[in-house]
């Protein structure tokens, strides 16, 4: 069965989408099989990667609000080496939608399990808040991946979060683990970047992934081209970066499961 990961911050502007659409960029290339879902409004994951989300016909809505089977939105394109279901702004409403339904926490949590057993990872960006939309991403989520900007607010709203995800344990997804953090937009050149990655390896020791990811301009070009950074620029130092989460990331995925026979 594929591993579910949530990327989720409800802060904006902390790379997790561009970690979202390298990540599954590099498990690709890593040899394995996986599905983007694109659970943000804003569709900036589709966009990133050179989709209008707009010409296509049927995304995420489709399946999440209207019951249609998730085979019938997946979209398998040559350009690109991985799966992906698509949002749109239509995705919005899904919330004031999703309000009056019966296991709305679960309406995502459904329609992952019909096609889970075809991929290795599926992942999830989220959108940058902590409203039923991401609620569902976690309650169908095996593992949350938080993506933390290396500046002054690091922390700030990561209890919140880290709470969240404890109700959602507690209530609704009991299997939901923290898979790990990973540190963003990283300048080496400045020495506050290196206290907050050092202060929050203190604070989760065993969770902050070794890979960090630097600030650098290829990487928050590549979007605008449609492209990942290992279309765009594989020799980047934010290519490296991204390598190498992939890499721990699948790490630890096997050891779990080793673990866990």
């Amino acid at each position: 069965m594929g591993k579910i990961i949530s990327l989720v911050n409800q802060k904006g502007g902390v790379g997790k989408t561009t970690t979202a659409i390298n990540l599954v960029t590099y498990l690709a290339d890593h040899g394995k099989n996986v599905l983007l879902v694109d659970l943000d409004p804003q569709s900036n994951a589709s966009s990133g990667l050179g989709i209008d989300p707009q010409t296509v016909e049927k995304n995420l809505y489709h399946t999440l609000v209207l019951d249609e089977h998730p085979e019938n939105v997946i979209i398998r394109t040559e350009f690109l080496s991985h799966d992906i279901i698509t949002s749109n702004q239509d995705l919005a409403a899904a919330s004031v939608e999703l309000t009056g339904m019966e296991n709305r926490e679960y309406k995502l949590y459904n329609v992952l399990r019909k096609i889970r057993s075809k991929y290795d990872f599926i992942i999830i960006d989220s959108p940058p808040s902590l409203g039923l939309l991401t609620i569902n991403g976690l309650v169908a989520s095996d593992e949350v991946i938080i993506p933390v900007q290396t500046e002054y607010f690091a922390l700030e709203g990561l209890g919140q979060l880290l709470n969240t995800i404890d109700l959602v344990q507690d209530h609704l997804q009991p299997k939901l683990q923290l898979g790990g953090i990973v540190m963003t937009m990283f300048d080496r050149r400045n020495r506050l970047a290196h206290q907050v990655v050092k202060e929050v390896r203190k604070h989760f020791p065993g969770k902050v992934f070794d890979a960090v990811v630097p600030r650098t301009v290829k990487l928050a070009e590549a979007p605008s081209f449609g492209k990942s950074i290992l279309a765009f620029d594989r020799f980047n130092k934010g290519a490296r970066a991204y390598r190498q989460l992939a890499s721990e990331v699948i790490e630890r995925s096997e050891n779990n499961s080793v673990e866990g026979e």
